[in-house]
């Protein structure tokens, strides 16, 4: 199925964007956390394709076998590789938005509607819209498991992102029917209307193709329109988690207490999180990478787009190696200046049979946790840290669009003694 037509003022930004030219060469600007108000650097060298560019450690590319398609690893996927506990890994990751079926399922016809280059397309991505199996109820492209020796069930896995360079120059937000804080609404209201044809992709659904540019040193989004509409970058993994101790099949999109696809925006470049160890050898895997995302993730997606990984997986015991004693049960994320408590709907997912959607269940569940940090780890009264909460943290909605919802606390590490 052909893809709309790109208005030429929309082919002119795309080969203003930052590495569509083959001939670029290296840039580097600066992103911003919103979250922390930290610079995260952010490195485009042009296009990541397999095998070429920087790496450290173990390389993990997104071959068609390498991955999954709408599910997640459990206990008997098979890992693609093993690595020791505090080993370097490298991961490339594809971002689903582009091969999906509504979108004509070959990125490479899908991305030349925008005035992408073939050469500009992921070799990976084009090769998973090809040959892998969509088999899971999910939209997402999972990386198959990697495997640290030595974890086990009571452990903690200690997930440290040294690195997220993007791989391409654009990205795509998507609304899809039924789907987002607004269904049955939403796009439901612009279908028919010929001045928004454009933003509605082959099976329908709105998807806006994102480019990425530069403003004043810094990579930012440039959005398409009559509006000239730029926001920063910020790159992080939507999912990262642990196999569930499950033979079932496990759908990609609800977040659980063994992490997934919690999109907290927070986990960029210098952040932790803290995964519950629940089968041997803990099981990591990532996927849905965001170049950018506000609280909450409204219209379904944040700006979607490949990115290249690279982590650090040490495997600790709660209560250590900066592991809150909740992380034998629970993930917990942490940046230079934030504790970051998780609270999720259904912690469980669908597995308990319910699929909670409820985000007064999710900010109470924040709330336990927070306090459960501040008075277990940190010694503090318990009447104490609940005023200190009521007085001096934020909650976050994490998000509202994927079935379990999420919200988390930022607790300011400089508001207690070291």
């Amino acid at each position: 199925m052909a893809p709309h037509p790109l208005p030429p003022a929309r082919r002119s930004l795309l080969r203003a964007a930052a590495g569509v030219s083959a001939g670029l060469g290296a840039l580097t600007a600066t992103a911003t956390s919103a979250a922390a108000h930290r610079p995260v650097r952010v490195l485009q060298p042009g296009v990541l394709q397999p095998g070429r560019g920087p790496r450290r450690g173990v390389y993990v590319p997104s071959v068609p076998g390498n991955v999954l398609w709408g599910r997640l690893p459990n206990r008997d996927t098979e890992p693609s590789v093993v690595v020791a506990s505090g080993a370097v890994v490298t991961l490339d990751t594809v971002s689903h938005e582009g091969i999906l079926e509504d979108q004509g399922k070959d990125p490479r016809g899908y991305f030349s509607g925008f005035g992408v280059a073939p050469r500009d397309v992921l070799d990976d991505a084009a090769a998973i819209a090809a040959s892998t199996p969509h088999d899971g109820p999910g939209p997402h492209v999972v990386n198959r498991p990697v495997a640290v020796t030595g974890a086990l069930p009571g452990d903690v896995l200690k997930v440290e992102v040294l690195d997220l360079a993007l791989r391409v120059p654009y990205g795509v937000i998507s609304n899809r029917h039924g789907k987002g804080a607004l269904p049955g609404e939403l796009p439901e209201r612009w279908e028919g209307d010929p001045a928004l044809a454009e933003y509605f992709n082959v099976g329908g659904n709105v998807s806006v193709f994102t480019s990425v540019a530069t403003s004043g040193g810094d990579l930012v989004g440039a959005l398409p329109g009559p509006v000239p509409v730029r926001f920063p970058l910020a790159p992080f993994l939507g999912t990262m988690g642990v196999a569930r101790d499950t033979s079932a099949l496990v759908d990609s999109v609800p977040p659980t207490d063994a992490g997934g696809n919690i999109d907290i925006k927070d986990l960029v470049v210098g952040s932790t999180l803290y995964l519950p160890v629940r089968v041997p050898g803990a099981m990591f895997f990532v996927g849905d990478p965001h170049m950018a995302q506000g609280d909450g993730e409204v219209a379904l997606t944040a700006m979607e787009g490949s990115l290249r990984a690279t982590v650090r997986l040490t495997v600790v015991r709660p209560g250590e190696g900066g592991a809150p004693k909740q992380t034998a049960q629970t993930p917990f994320a942490e940046t230079p200046e934030h504790w970051i408590p998780v609270g999720l709907s259904d912690p469980d997912g669908p597995g308990g049979g319910a699929q909670g959607t409820d985000l007064g269940v999710a900010m109470r569940d924040a709330v336990r946790h927070a306090l459960d940090f501040l008075t277990t780890d940190l010694g503090v009264p318990g009447p104490v840290a609940y005023a200190y909460l009521s007085a001096a943290t934020d909650f976050h909605v994490s998000q509202v669009v994927d079935r379990t919802v999420g919200v988390h606390a930022t607790i300011r590490k400089v508001d207690f003694p070291r």
